[in-house]
């Protein structure tokens, strides 16, 4: 199993280097295009939650995404020391209502779920800590 690490401050400016982060993962492991995309789609819904709720306006503070990458899988973690907050609690958006209709929030967390096969989240020593977790193909 091979590791990869990144910190970013809680800045919205920071999402092309994890990016970049996801897409060196990708072709180091030789990860196709298509789960490659959706990876880093999931990873930047979840990682700019993060950035934009985690924290009091103004403050910076650090967000540290671990990867870990085997010949079959790919687990991202994502820590946090902001408010706790677990995701995977977030019920289901009602998609059969019109967009208007819709309460604001939740289809960040319902797009995560579809691109990934599985979404934990545990709260320890102060962190928030999501884990995503994708099947690869080569």
């Amino acid at each position: 199993m091979k590791q990869y690490t990144l910190t970013l401050h809680n800045d919205v400016q920071e999402i092309p280097r994890l990016a970049t982060f996801i897409e060196e993962i990708a072709e180091n492991h030789a990860i196709d295009m298509a789960t490659s995309m959706n990876l880093n789609l999931a990873m930047e819904e979840a990682v700019v939650n993060v950035m934009n709720y985690a924290y009091p306006k103004e403050s910076v503070n650090n967000i540290d995404i671990t990867a870990e990458v085997d010949d079959e899988e790919i687990a991202f973690s994502i820590a946090d020391s902001g408010i706790p907050f677990d995701p995977t609690q977030k019920g289901e958006p009602d998609l059969s209502l019109d967009a208007e209709d819709r309460p604001i929030g939740g289809l960040g967390i319902h797009l995560v779920r579809q691109l990934m096969d599985t979404l934990d989240y545990r709260y320890e020593n102060g962190h928030n800590i999501l884990t995503l977790k994708k099947r690869i193909k080569k």
